[in-house]
C-alpha cells in the first residue's frame, strides 16, 4: 500500500488470466518496469514508473483467492474498520464480492460492488 490515510486510495491492482502478457503490454505502452512478487508457483508483478523503485500498481494472475475477480483495475481504499465498512456496504445496497481476508500480518482486505455496479476493494491496515 502506498498510502495509509483513511479514505485514500492506497493501491491499484489488475487481475487477469495471463499477467505476464498484460505486464509486457503496459511495459511497452506506458513504459512501466516491473518487479516480481513470488506467489509460490508463479509470480505476480509490481509495476514501476521508469527510473523509479516505487511501485504504482500490481498486475496479478487470476488464480487462488483472485480467480473470480473481474479483469478490471481495482482501487484499494483505506478504511479504519473493515467489518464496519462491509456492514455499511451491505446496508446501503452494495454487495460484498470477496469477504474480508487477511493480507499477511499487514492488513485485511475485501472486494465490494457499489449500488451502481462499480467494483473496488477496502483495505484496513493492522497496527
Amino acid at each position: 500500500m502506498s498510502e495509509n490515510k483513511i479514505g485514500t486510495i492506497g493501491w491499484i491492482d489488475l487481475t487477469v488470466p495471463d499477467a505476464t502478457v498484460i505486464r509486457d503490454f503496459y511495459q511497452k505502452v506506458v513504459g512501466w518496469n516491473h518487479s516480481a512478487v513470488s506467489m509460490g508457483e508463479y509470480d505476480d508483478f509490481c509495476m514501476l514508473p521508469p527510473s523509479s523503485e516505487n511501485p504504482v500498481s500490481g498486475i496479478c494472475y487470476a488464480r487462488g483467492a483472485n480467480k473470480d475477480l473481474p479483469p478490471i483495475w481495482i482501487i484499494y481504499i483505506i478504511v479504519a474498520d473493515i467489518e464496519h465498512s462491509v456492514s455499511a456496504c451491505k446496508e446501503l445496497g452494495g454487495e460484498v464480492i470477496m469477504e474480508p481476508k487477511d493480507y499477511g500480518e499487514q492488513g485485511r482486505y475485501c472486494i465490494i460492488k457499489d449500488p451502481a455496479g462499480a467494483v473496488s476493494a477496502l483495505y484496513q491496515i493492522l497496527e
